[in-house]
């Protein structure tokens, strides 16, 4: 198979993936013994990206998947196709999400310790339902509770390469001062109770923090969720 036509199948299973796509699956798409290799795929993934540099579209790597997409700064225009209002979230959620991203793994009790309130059932059974968190364990103590890692989905709907693309937790501006202190974060101390869209949790990229307080290594990302 020549690499024009390569390409094209590339570029089409990925327009109708609807989600990334990861070298392996791309690999499936072809019958035994006519396989391309990783190496001859990773080359149309780049000649595509170059393709992609001028026109609207671009090609994006999401935790070892490849989408195609539209670029971010159209955003504004591409938006007034759809007549739905963007979902919204309470500061809870999104705090509680935020916790969850940064400190992963953990369990709800170390939620309500870092925000110093109870974390509601709906606010947990929400993000499951989502798909942006999964539970990734059982601590072991009395009772083992349950531990929660952020999922594949969540890097998707945020437009994340990887848990190292999360921004500043400075973005989060309802964390307590103890915490931003204890992560050597500054955090904006705005009380307003009004609901942020999901948008907002997530702004500009910047540093990350890649372990939690006990050192353990935060999960990897799979399929699952």
């Amino acid at each position: 198979m020549d690499e024009s036509e390569l390409k094209n199948i590339i570029e089409a299973a990925m327009l109708a993936a609807g989600g990334p796509l990861t070298i392996e699956r791309m690999c499936a798409l072809f019958p035994e013994g006519e396989q391309p290799g990783r190496d001859e795929i990773r080359h149309v993934l780049a000649v595509l990206e170059a393709e992609y540099q001028t026109r609207g579209i671009e090609l994006r790597e999401i935790d070892h998947g490849y989408r195609i997409q539209t670029r971010e700064r159209y955003a504004s225009w591409i938006n007034r196709l759809s007549e739905e209002r963007p979902a919204r979230y309470s500061r809870a959620l999104l705090e509680t999400l935020a916790i969850i991203a940064y400190r992963q793994p953990v369990t709800r009790a170390d939620i309500e310790d870092i925000r110093g309130v109870g974390v509601s059932t709906e606010i947990i059974k929400t993000l499951l339902g989502r798909g942006w968190v999964r539970q990734v364990g059982q601590k072991e103590v009395p009772g083992r509770p349950a531990l929660y890692g952020t999922a594949r989905a969540f890097l998707e709907y945020f437009n994340l390469g990887g848990l190292a693309d999360l921004p500043p937790l400075a973005e989060v501006r309802a964390l307590s001062v103890v915490e931003a202190d204890h992560l050597g974060i500054e955090v904006s101390q705005t009380t307003s109770s009004e609901p942020l869209s999901a948008d907002e949790l997530l702004g500009a990229g910047g540093a990350v923090i890649t372990r939690d307080d006990a050192g353990l290594e935060m999960p990897s990302l799979d399929d699952t969720a």
